[in-house]
């Protein structure tokens, strides 16, 4: 690997030159990783391991047919470069439309406020998670199981491409996440936390509080009655909001989606309304400090801040050079990929809803009978249909807070519910715990966040 971008420069200018008339486009993306990997799962260790790993790869586009070929090592790149042209001469039928950037010479580093987890020691970070596993056990005598992961990766990115980009890109990410089950008899109860940190190791050295709560809501949860399945006026904390703006709505405003898709195309208009008129909706890597924060993508194209939804009408959408080239909307800067084996293909940032202006107590005013959310403990999504799974609720009455109650999950179509919000909280909250998956590429990080919502109409599910 490159030391330098001078030597990445060295490396890589000859052979752009050299192969770049041959395609319309030529990218050569070098990367350099590092990172650890605990998972304890009880008092058992599962996985205990550091590792670093050099690679790359290469994309070609020749009449809008793409061609990748990835190595790990540095000496064949001249026969990987031969290999995604002649795919890319294989399969290029059409026409390459790729929109527009300037091209870009830069050096950057996303940069950390505490401790790299680099200088941690492989026992320092194993002791971390016994002590929070020590933790999680002393809760109750009915945890019966629990796991702790920790996980961080440093990477170093440098990427060239036939119209002169040359970028040296590097940060760190880290994440931890821990679950506990408790029994009683037949009963079964799971309570989860999820963190993560683009900043510092001591953003993971103190939640001994947030890993306690996670055992202890499976342990009240035990002997909570479940929710009576319903249709019910619903306030969602700011956690479950990101995670609904990210799953529930984000995906869809991903070109590549939209572009494949011509009844999702249809439906994703521009100038559509899709909510009140108080709802924001933004996506961006440009806001520092959280995990989809960047400073270029996987294409060199510039992070921005995309409004998706203004005024609840959409008007925008996340894109790739390539699906705003073919839709004729410009870059956002949202071209990600996982790692070198694969290529960059539109994927969300950190994507939240704008605070509203309704004070968040005044959320439940009103409300005969309904029910209050917070936390997420899963989830799922289905093209704009979702589900998921709350991982602490209960009950609305009289517009107060009442009884607890368990097995809560919330469904519904994304665009209804859109349009069934009835007010936004003043709150807000950045949640750095995700890990977003979408065409094989797990785990990408990602930030979501939103405040409060209070939503009519939800189909909460429990016993009948």
């Amino acid at each position: 690997m490159p030391t330098t971008l001078a030597d990445a420069q060295n490396l890589v200018s000859d052979l752009i030159s050299r192969y770049s008339s041959r395609v319309d486009y030529l990218m050569i993306r070098l990367e350099e990783a590092e990172g650890t990997d605990i998972l304890l799962r009880g008092d058992k260790v599962e996985t205990l391991s550091e590792g670093i790993s050099i690679g790359g790869h290469i994309r070609a586009c020749y009449k809008g047919g793409w061609g990748l070929s990835s190595f790990n090592q540095l000496s064949t790149i001249k026969e990987r470069i031969e290999e995604a042209i002649a795919a890319a001469l294989m399969v290029g039928d059409e026409e390459t439309l790729l929109a527009p950037i300037d091209p870009v010479q830069a050096i950057c580093q996303l940069p950390l406020t505490g401790t790299d987890p680099r200088k941690i020691s492989l026992s320092q970070k194993k002791e971390l998670c016994d002590r929070y596993t020590q933790l999680l056990k002393s809760v109750d005598p009915q945890i019966t199981t629990t796991s702790v992961r920790y996980g961080d990766s440093a990477q170093r990115i440098i990427i060239a491409t036939s119209e002169g980009t040359l970028i040296e890109q590097s940060w760190v990410d880290m994440e931890m996440r821990f679950a506990a089950t408790a029994r009683n008899g037949e009963t079964v109860q799971t309570g989860r936390e999820t963190t993560g940190s683009r900043k510092a190791y001591e953003d993971l050295v103190n939640l001994d509080e947030q890993v306690k709560s996670s055992a202890q809501r499976a342990v009240a949860a035990l002997s909570l009655p479940s929710v009576k399945g319903n249709t019910y006026t619903v306030v969602i904390d700011p956690i479950l909001t990101g995670l609904f703006v990210h799953e529930a709505f984000g995906h869809l405003s991903e070109a590549d989606m939209a572009y494949e898709n011509p009844d999702l195309l249809e439906v994703m208009t521009i100038g559509r309304r899709f909510g009140p008129k108080e709802l924001q909706i933004f996506d961006g890597a440009a806001p520092e400090g959280h995990r989809g924060s960047y400073f270029y993508d996987d294409e060199g194209t510039p992070a921005t801040t995309t409004q998706l939804i203004k005024d609840g009408i959409l008007v925008g959408r996340l894109h790739s050079r390539e699906t705003a080239g073919k839709l004729e909307e410009t870059p956002t800067g949202n071209a990600r990929c996982l790692n070198y084996h694969f290529s960059p293909i539109v994927r969300m940032t950190n994507t939240w809803i704008e605070r509203g202006k309704t004070p968040a107590v005044d959320l439940f005013t009103g409300i005969k009978e309904g029910v209050y959310a917070r936390n997420w403990l899963g989830g799922m999504t289905n093209g704009e249909m979702f589900t998921f799974s709350a991982g602490e609720a209960w009950m609305i009455r009289n517009g107060k807070i009442a009884e607890p109650v368990k097995d809560v999950t919330l469904s519904g179509n994304v665009f209804q519910t859109l349009a069934d919000i009835e007010a936004i909280g003043d709150d807000f909250y950045w949640d750095e715990s995700g890990g977003c998956g979408k065409g094989g590429q797990n785990g990408l990080p990602v930030g979501c966040g939103g405040p409060s919502l209070r939503i009519r109409d939800v189909v909460v599910g429990g016993e009948t």
